[in-house]
């Protein structure tokens, strides 16, 4: 009985946040499709070079989505209300102020993001009509991060599901009105993100109000800005920034190096990214349920609960895994066709489709990882293990791109995934060690 308990338990936290997540890279097909089905493949381009940006923006910051799922699961297993409500204060707090450091240095920040990427003359001007567009949402972005943390923290992914069906529903049906119906390219993409970015929020700030009624709790202004508190919140956060940066950089690399090989390459690489994106986002539903639940664990100090909950979710992460690899080896040259109607990316994505297959079943294993390091907070060894991998990512692409060139960039992606799982791996039984007593 308690083996199954868990079992629907995993479910009921993962299952929203699996079609939630669905909708993320859903999102991104669809910003693909709609630009791939004009004429060139430089409009592909563009916005895969402009989302990658705030990808690395938002990824950077995803502290604000990681440290406070950890913080207020902690806080609901500790049974102090007063700082679950004091999570989601600082976090929303910080989050709009990052934001509106991003609309102030948006000018430097787009010049250095393109210096970086370096896409064609025919890719650049549209992608910094992109950037200019979208930044302005970064504070309301930030914000949705941190309630959704909250939420998953709180064991409420219903309302994270909702939250993202509305910003992602909404941002797909303007896409749709905005580019195939009034003709505005790339821009038009750029401000359907800004639009459901603004909404998704407000929509969240609304939900809130029956979970705290749930935790119960008060809000005091001392307990929310107490140095202690802050510093740990902060020092948490830093930890997750500085391994989201690392993390985001092989992103940067992967896209940077692709759009030297040509516009038809980097376009090429962007549609298999957003296999790899579906595949990625859907399995975090299950890396989000174990944050959930170890970061239960371990404010209760129960390693038993801790350990079973590890067990289950990986159990589910892999099987669904494997179901992706299966579903691309099958549909994928079809899923090809249908994101793009320009000949040369078809039959260029062909070629290194096999890569997108087999990502799925050797990357779960980094993501797990990730949620039972962020669930127990031990973010500090996660950081580590990320520097250690991305050396050795950076080793890699320097070594196979020459000799073997995209076919090498892809295989250095895999090498990511392998490693990522192989470093995380070796330091968990000491996180698990230190969950409360044995029982």
């Amino acid at each position: 009985m308690a083996d199954e308990f868990i079992h629907r338990r995993v479910w009921r936290l993962a299952g929203p946040i699996i079609l939630a997540n669905i909708s993320v890279p859903l999102l991104g097909l669809v910003d693909t499709a709609v630009v791939g089905h004009l004429p060139g493949p430089h409009y592909v381009g563009a916005v895969a070079v402009g989302a990658l940006v705030f990808n690395v923006l938002y990824f950077g910051l995803g502290f604000l989505r990681m440290g406070t799922t950890g913080l207020a699961a902690q806080a609901l297993g500790s049974g102090n209300a007063d700082e679950v409500r004091a999570t989601l204060a600082r976090a929303v707090l910080v989050a709009v102020a990052l934001g509106t450091v991003m609309v102030v240095v948006r000018e430097p920040v787009t010049w250095a993001a393109l210096a970086i990427v370096g896409p064609s003359d025919a890719v650049l001007p549209l992608a910094d009509v992109y950037i200019s567009v979208r930044i302005w949402g970064a504070p309301a972005a930030l914000a949705n991060a941190a309630l959704l943390g909250w939420f998953i923290g709180v064991h409420n992914t219903r309302a994270v599901l909702a939250q993202q069906l509305v910003m992602n529903g909404l941002n797909i049906v303007l896409d749709l009105v905005f580019v195939i119906g009034l003709d505005f390219g790339v821009a038009g993409v750029a401000a359907a993100s800004l639009i459901a970015q603004v909404a998704a929020p407000l929509f969240g700030l609304w939900l809130v109000r029956r979970d705290l009624a749930r935790i119960g709790g008060r809000w005091r202004r001392e307990l929310i800005f107490e140095g202690t508190r802050f510093r740990r919140m902060l020092a948490v956060n830093r930890d997750i920034f500085l391994r989201s940066i690392i993390l985001i950089s092989t992103n940067v690399v992967f896209i940077s190096v692709g759009a030297k090989m040509g516009d038809v390459v980097l376009a090429a690489n962007a549609i298999l990214f957003q296999f790899h994106h579906l595949a990625a986002w859907t399995l975090d539903g299950f890396a989000y349920a174990a944050e959930a639940l170890t970061g239960s664990a371990v404010g209760a100090g129960d390693r038993p609960r801790f350990r079973e909950a590890v067990r289950v979710t990986g159990i589910w992460a892999l099987a669904l895994a494997s179901g992706f690899t299966v579903a691309y080896l099958v549909f994928g040259t079809l899923l090809i066709d249908i994101i793009t109607d320009v000949a040369a990316v078809r039959e260029t994505a062909r070629v290194f489709l096999p890569w997108a297959v087999i990502i799925p079943i050797v990357s779960v294993w980094g993501f797990m990882l990730d949620g039972i390091f962020v669930g127990a907070t031990r973010v500090a060894e996660m950081r580590n293990a990320m520097v250690v991998t991305v050396i050795l990512y950076f080793g890699a692409v320097t070594l196979l791109v020459p000799a073997m060139a995209n076919h090498g960039l892809w295989l250095a992606v895999t090498f990511l995934s392998i490693t990522r799982a192989v470093t995380m791996g070796s330091m968990y039984p000491r996180i698990e060690r230190a969950v409360g007593e044995a029982t």
